[in-house]
């Protein structure tokens, strides 16, 4: 992602400051931004019709293709034909996008502590809470792995990712409801 210049004055930036939490939600702070990349992030979703079906706060078909652009032209995702399908693409995370997990991490266990959540939906937030550093470092090698590539991460004793583990204790918590 592009370097954005110290703010001066008569600057052509069109950035409203060189403030690193303006610029920051400048990206993802919409309504819709992070909340595309959480579940790509979570629940593994790499397509259109997964993004749109999957969505718990209904995003409407128009604003998922704005964001999706939006998304590829910042740099947190990047998009490329489908092979096993014309007009399908896969979007995948970027590096700059998998650094935001323990911001999102963050993001979920104040707002357990602080907003009236449900249980199912917080589940993960406290999991990955408690789990600390070490469990945030291992979700992000794994992302890595499956979205650039990267090596495959060192596998847990019990044999599951970190997003298998996430989802097991998510069912198991809407099935207690």
């Amino acid at each position: 992602m592009p370097q954005v210049a110290p703010a001066q004055s008569g600057r052509t930036d069109p950035h409203r400051s060189g403030c690193p939490i303006n610029l920051s939600l400048e990206v993802i702070g919409d309504t819709w931004s992070l909340l595309i990349l959480r579940d790509m992030i979570f629940g593994g979703r790499r397509h259109f019709r997964e993004l749109l079906a999957g969505s718990v706060e209904g995003i409407a078909s128009n604003i998922l293709a704005a964001r999706l652009r939006k998304l590829v032209e910042l740099g947190m995702l990047t998009r490329r034909q489908d092979p096993s399908h014309k007009q399908k693409a896969i979007y995948s995370l970027t590096e700059a996008s998998i650094e935001l997990l323990p911001v999102m991490a963050a993001l979920g266990s104040w707002g357990s502590r602080w907003l009236p959540v449900s249980e199912e939906l917080s589940v993960r937030a406290r999991v990955l809470a408690e789990g600390g550093p070490e469990l945030l470092d291992r979700f992000m090698a794994e992302l890595r792995h499956e979205q650039l590539g990267g090596p495959p991460p060192v596998p847990a004793a019990d044999g599951r990712s970190v997003r298998e583990h996430l989802q097991q204790v998510y069912e198991a918590t809407r099935e207690a409801r």
